[in-house]
């Protein structure tokens, strides 16, 4: 890792604290083991199958929890840049706007700008991974019914984030010389949800038109 792309990503300016695994859990066993094979340099496609004798939700936790803080390491590094005046819509260039909905204060689609949008996003998503109702951590406890919805749910919008900071903000990625990382982190992320059939192709059209979906 270059000495600027150290800087970038040492000074832990996450959006939002990092999730951390507790040592000795099962968990943590396999957050170390999927870590390894990234810094092996095996292929990703490779990297992101499920290891043998594991079990797939557990595989689906751990990566998920990991994207979360890695993407919300990314978005971190260009929020000054991500405002209210500079991007007064939550959007991944002139043909995809998203809008927030929740079971909460947005019952209905709701057109936002990035910043609140994305506030609202690492907010929500922080929800999720800490309920042990949907992401148990003691080793043996059940995931539930919704386990895998919720994840869906969860990886179609962290994608989002990817749009927008490739279409909107990508000159700023490459000024710091963090492209190289970023463009890893969203390879490995495309490979995993396509391994695992967790997000739409249709929902990955937005980054394959200007030739970043395609994983390559």
């Amino acid at each position: 890792m270059s000495h600027a792309l150290k800087q970038v990503f040492n000074k832990d300016k996450t959006f939002r604290p990092k999730r951390k695994f507790e040592p000795g859990t099962q968990r943590f066993e396999l957050h170390k083991k999927a870590q390894a094979s990234l810094n092996a340099g095996l292929d990703l496609k490779v990297a992101v199958q499920l290891p043998p004798g594991e079990e797939q939700n557990d595989w689906v936790a751990v990566h998920v929890v990991d994207f979360f803080n890695r993407i919300n390491l990314i978005y971190g590094t260009i929020s000054d840049y991500c405002t209210e005046q500079s991007c007064p819509v939550m959007s991944g260039g002139p043909k995809y706007e998203y809008r927030w909905q929740d079971e909460h204060k947005y019952r209905k689609p709701t057109a936002l700008s990035a910043p609140q949008y994305m506030n609202l996003l690492m907010d929500w998503i922080e929800v999720q991974i800490n309920n042990e109702d949907i992401f148990p951590t003691n080793v043996g406890t059940p995931f539930p019914k919704n386990f895998l919805p919720v994840v869906k749910k969860i990886l179609s919008r962290l994608f989002r984030v990817f749009v927008h900071v490739y279409i909107h903000h990508f000159d700023r990625i490459t000024q710091m010389g963090s492209e190289a990382h970023v463009n890893t982190c969203y390879k490995h992320f495309y490979y995993f949800v396509k391994e695992f059939n967790l997000i739409d192709t249709k929902e990955l059209e937005p980054l394959v038109s200007v030739g970043v979906g395609s994983g390559h």
